[in-house]
């Protein structure tokens, strides 16, 4: 099936075409859940709210970009309904273990498998997690993220800084 037939049997609330699209991009998307998720659980409970929410707005999808992309937006944004919901956005966290690096801030280590990247990005508290990821791998700038999650973009740069000085204390010892 292509996208095309696809998003059209969706549309129509087709459970064939509905599997076809969780089955080409679950696993991308449960990627994505996972970067914001403490647990391999709640990024499933996140993907099936996902999916709920892409299968309801199938019809308002306009092809003006890629399928994935409309899909990652509706799942990253799913993904932020559940911290504000568990409250886990509240706090802006401070972390007073955090010390600068005297070692060349840009060099991180060795290569690291996805698991490992994985697993040190779900070590970041809640805060720091989210701005990494909207930031550093989703591209929203620091406005955008303001936006998003209610608060400054001040806040948004200091938490990237954390989050990045906190991932520069904790890889070595990986």
């Amino acid at each position: 099936m292509t996208d095309e037939e696809i998003i059209e049997g969706c549309i129509k609330k087709n459970a064939l075409a509905q599997k076809a699209l969780y089955d080409k991009f679950a696993k991308k998307m449960m990627g994505v859940c996972l970067r914001y998720c403490d647990s391999q659980e709640e990024g499933e409970d996140v993907l099936q709210n996902g999916f709920i929410h892409v299968f309801n707005k199938i019809d308002s999808f306009r092809a003006t970009g890629s399928l994935e992309g409309w899909i990652r937006k509706i799942i990253v944004n799913t993904a932020l309904t559940s911290l504000r919901k568990a409250k886990k956005l509240d706090a802006n966290v401070e972390i007073d273990s955090v010390e600068s690096m005297t070692e060349d801030p840009n060099r991180l280590g060795e290569t690291f498998a996805v698991k490992e990247l994985l697993k040190i990005i779900q070590s970041l508290p809640t805060g720091f997690r989210t701005v990494f990821n909207l930031h550093a791998i989703e591209g929203y700038s620091h406005k955008e993220i303001g936006d998003m999650l209610g608060i400054t973009e001040g806040t948004s740069k200091s938490q990237y800084s954390r989050a990045k000085a906190y991932l520069q204390k904790i890889i070595p010892q990986y």
